[in-house]
């Protein structure tokens, strides 16, 4: 079965995040996604909030730029939070778009190595590991989580991948991977391919998630809204990128994504969005029951 999400954007106010979720949890959406963008809401912080005022929904934070955050620092909150709510929370970390990196004074030479030895240490000290490394970037010493995860618990970390080789890096150190809306169904089959690489040179045998995002439109002005996001993030000429229409064309163009190896089709709104609850109620009402 595919899972359906939404995404509460951080163009929104964080007053507003509070209805948003409990709308969510009662509406029956499977996960809320929140995204650390620069310099708008804090990632962690909004999970933590979302979850406390819900029962059920699951809480995604896609992404965490690594280079903002010291992978020990990053530890502490993720066990946190599953061990206040377990099973609900799911934390994707990323290399952070690099201007912004630049803005916050954080840019690294080698985004892939600080991502690789971030990734490995993280796994390792939610898994209970008592870790000292002298990576590149990461640097630890005798370092251990007073209070992980409880044994047993299933604690993935997903990356945010693009480029052929973070998606092979991904498959490599990831439990899971996020991709954005600026993938079509044959984007989903050619990450597939090599996040799969990178699984079998890491000898890597078990699940490996694939979440992706699907900008949707829908309401009378639906396709011009599209086409305005489409050509703000600079991928208008892609074809079968994001989908406006009604309950049935958007279910169709999840199911094309869900086809070509997408485990989690989280729907994003445009950012000028008019009715951002009734996008969560179309969402759980109309979408959901036809998409297998």
């Amino acid at each position: 079965m595919t899972v359906l999400g939404a995404v509460f954007r951080p163009q929104l106010p964080p007053e507003r995040l509070r209805s948003m979720a409990r709308l969510a949890d009662d509406a029956g959406i499977e996960e809320l996604w929140l995204w650390e963008d620069c310099f708008l809401e804090g990632g962690i912080s909004t999970a933590a909030a979302a979850l406390a005022w819900t029962e059920r929904v699951r809480v995604g934070v896609g992404l965490l730029p690594v280079p903002l955050r010291n992978v020990a620092v990053a530890a502490m909150e993720a066990a946190t939070l599953h061990r206040l709510f377990p099973g609900r929370a799911l934390l994707g970390v990323g290399h952070g778009v690099q201007d912004w990196m630049e803005q916050a004074g954080a840019r690294v030479e080698s985004p892939m190595t600080l991502l690789r030895e971030y990734a490995d240490a993280l796994r390792a000290l939610l898994g209970g590991e008592r870790l000292t490394t002298q990576g590149r970037y990461v640097r630890l010493t005798d370092v251990a989580l007073d209070w992980p995860p409880p044994p047993g618990s299933e604690v993935p970390v997903l990356a945010g991948a693009t480029g052929p080789r973070t998606l092979r890096l991904s498959g490599e150190v990831a439990d899971g991977t996020i991709l954005t809306v600026a993938t079509s169904p044959e984007g989903v089959r050619r990450a597939r391919r090599l996040i799969d690489e990178g699984r079998e040179a890491a000898g890597r045998t078990g699940p490996h998630r694939v979440v992706v995002n699907l900008l949707t439109t829908t309401g009378p002005d639906a396709l011009r809204r599209l086409r305005t996001e489409l050509a703000n993030e600079g991928v208008d000429t892609v074809p079968d990128l994001g989908v406006a229409g009604d309950a049935q064309a958007v279910a169709k163009a999840v199911r094309a994504l869900a086809d070509a190896g997408a485990d989690t089709v989280v729907l994003q709104p445009t950012a000028d969005e008019p009715d951002p609850e009734g996008f969560l109620r179309f969402t759980a009402e109309e979408v959901r029951p036809l998409v297998p």
